[in-house]
């Protein structure tokens, strides 16, 4: 059981104002999906996940900070108002941000990270909670240096300036922005933990939806043909297929598990909050590549679409795996078998046309999924019983 009292873990539902926040990103994903199609080579692709880390990081701040705050509270409402109008700015600058947007994206991004984490750490509710968050600004200000330098210099050397930054950013959220000498415990915290796991389960899904719009605004802007629209239908059956894999047969898994592991309960958000930059990488990828597919599903099959069109759902199977993994301690084997066949489709797929490349991960990501199915149910009867 958890050591902290019961009064001090309430459970919020996810109100329409973060919802109404969330929708903000779906102009990110889709905005980076659009810097990797235009550039289609692994300096893009380095671009687009420095991107993604600084975007997705702004989400995260945010998120946790409206939860440990309480978006009830009028201060942590303005602040989400204000991240909002931010972050549509910033959003609306990623695709020319290696370009001549650069100030256009750091200086919303800046705003949201400082305006996010110094209001909660004047307004947090006791001492453990507001001295997190200070450390938290000595990480934001070690890396928004670099933010600044990266937008000054010439656009060819600003990958290296930002790579960095992002990766400071990445590691403080990864080791919660750790201190010499100072560390912080989940359970010092008042956190409900349901609620932000909540937030990351509907953020999947928004994540999926914009998938799902990518494929469909491809399949309208592409002439009608049967082969395209069995494209079309065989993408939009491999996304079923990945929302399965994280939610069929066991909705509420990792809430469960949060309530069943109890002691730390921050530790699992903090590792879902981790695999979700992984997801948001893996769903930007087969984005892309299924628009590749769509747009000339009988054509030549090349490394570029097989890599992005089957190490996409491989990344997101990884990702999944390990969460699952260290969290609910179950329902991962099947997700290492699913990598295993797609790295041995993904091979193949470079000679086959893309339609027949999009029925051979139709079928790895169905059988997966319904694998997970019947383990994931069985696994949520277990620990529902501790």
């Amino acid at each position: 059981m958890s050591s902290a009292p019961q009064p001090l873990r309430p459970r919020r539902d996810v109100s329409p104002l973060e919802l109404f926040y969330d929708l903000v990103f779906v102009l990110a994903v889709s905005q980076l999906s659009h810097h990797l199609l235009e550039h289609l080579t692994w300096r893009g692709a380095a671009e687009t996940a420095v991107l993604l880390i600084a975007v997705f990081g702004s989400w995260a701040y945010t998120s946790m900070e409206a939860t440990l705050l309480d978006v009830s509270r009028r201060v942590t409402r303005w602040m989400i108002v204000g991240v909002m109008g931010l972050g549509l700015f910033m959003n609306a600058a990623i695709s020319h941000a290696f370009d001549d947007r650069a100030w256009a994206f750091v200086v919303p991004l800046l705003a949201i990270l400082f305006g996010a984490c110094t209001t909660t750490a004047l307004a947090a509710r006791g001492d453990p909670l507001r001295e997190h968050f200070r450390r938290t600004l000595v990480w934001i200000t070690a890396s928004a240096a670099l933010w600044i330098t990266g937008a000054a210099v010439a656009p060819d050397a600003r990958l290296w300036w930002w790579g960095v930054a992002a990766l400071i950013d990445l590691t403080g959220t990864w080791l919660a922005h750790p201190l010499p000498g100072r560390s912080l415990s989940g359970q010092e915290l008042e956190f409900d933990a349901d609620h932000i796991v909540e937030r990351l389960r509907l953020f999947f899904i928004i994540l999926l939806g914009e998938t799902v719009l990518t494929a469909g605004r491809t399949l309208a802007d592409t002439p009608l043909t049967a082969a395209g629209v069995f494209a079309t239908a065989g993408v939009f059956a491999a996304l079923v297929a990945m929302w399965a894999v994280y939610f069929g047969g066991a909705e509420n898994l990792i809430t469960t598990t949060v309530a069943a592991t109890g002691t730390d309960p921050m530790r699992t958000v903090r590792l879902g909050v981790n695999c979700a930059y992984l997801v948001l990488a893996a769903l930007v990828a087969f984005a892309v590549g299924s628009e590749l597919a769509i747009d000339h599903p009988t054509g030549h099959g090349s490394a570029t679409i097989a890599l992005l069109l089957f190490g996409g759902p491989l990344l997101y199977l990884a990702a999944t795996a390990w969460y699952f993994y260290a969290t609910a301690h179950g329902a991962w084997a099947e997700r290492l078998l699913g990598c295993a066949a797609l790295i041995a489709a993904g091979i193949t797929a470079v000679r086959l046309p893309p339609l027949a490349s999009i029925a051979l991960l139709d079928i790895i990501l169905i059988s997966t999924a319904l694998a997970l199915t019947r383990t994931q149910r069985s696994l949520a009867r277990t620990l529902g019983s501790w």
